[in-house]
């Protein structure tokens, strides 16, 4: 099984359940706060890859739901400076497991890398998460990530 390093946003209701998945496939996840991370350029630059850079952005962020934030202007370099700025822009979660960085909660993308069945008698739990959408906000208006951010 492997060390996963989870950068999350705490509270982050998609982060538990995809925290607890990992976990209950054996993993161990070591969770740091992607809000008071010192992000640098070249650190978070390993993590968005050659994806076009606004699907980088976390589409939930209140700076983009209210139109104050368009993806699709940005550069890489300025989506970059942008993000670390303003971590909650990224798209959650970070994750390093071994020498490779990824972004977002992938399951075909994660079961190339490492095991997600759930251990000996942890199945019904993980069924219960509904693995298919696990990046989508599950607060329509979001208000209780906007409650938790001012």
């Amino acid at each position: 099984m492997e060390t996963i390093l989870f950068y999350e946003k705490p509270g982050c209701q998609n982060n538990i359940r995809q925290k607890k998945i990992l976990e209950l496939a054996g993993h161990a996840v070591e969770s740091v706060s992607l809000l008071e991370h010192p992000w640098t350029k070249e650190e978070l630059d390993h993590y968005l890859g050659e994806k076009k850079i606004a699907d980088c952005f976390n589409p939930a962020a209140p700076a983009i739901k209210s139109g104050l934030v368009n993806p699709l202007e940005f550069t890489k370099d300025e989506a970059l400076e942008a993000m670390i700025k303003e971590p909650l822009l990224i798209k959650r979660p970070l994750m390093k497991i071994g020498n490779r960085c990824i972004q977002g909660f992938d399951a075909e993308v994660l079961k190339n890398l490492i095991n997600l069945k759930p251990v000996q008698g942890a199945e019904n739990i993980v069924e219960g998460f509904g693995i298919e959408d696990l990046n989508s906000c599950p607060h329509i208006d979001n208000s209780s990530c906007i409650k938790q951010e001012q």
